[in-house]
């Protein structure tokens, strides 16, 4: 498999194969290349961000983000969740509208200043 590494601006391509020695990566030219590719393999994790609805005038919708990244096999999931999810009250930014996600230490946070 290829991947192009998007830890730091090298922008390594890497070759992964999985070999009898487990993961084995080709291409990076740091550590975090190749431990970024392991990740990639064993358990791919996103940051989320998108909007939810609220009821304040003048925003029809605020823009949210995970606080840290989560299991790219639960996005789904959590806009699911969100979907469900309507601010009432003008929040200042960073705000947690959902916490703990998954029963982790990831909320979701607003990312607009709503306060006027």
């Amino acid at each position: 498999m290829e991947l192009i590494c998007i830890v730091c601006p090298n922008s390594c391509r890497l070759k992964v194969t999985e070999g009898a020695n487990g993961i084995e990566v080709e291409g990076a030219r740091c550590k975090r290349g190749k431990q970024f590719a392991y990740d990639e393999m064993t358990c791919p994790m996103r940051t989320v961000c998108t909007s939810v609805r609220t009821t304040v005038k003048g925003f029809p919708v605020v823009s949210v983000r995970t606080s840290a990244e989560i299991p790219k096999d639960k996005i789904f999931k959590l806009m699911q969740m969100l979907a469900n999810v309507t601010v009432t009250t003008p929040l200042p930014s960073g705000s947690v509208v959902l916490s703990k996600v998954f029963d982790s230490d990831v909320d979701v946070i607003t990312t607009t200043d709503m306060e006027i």
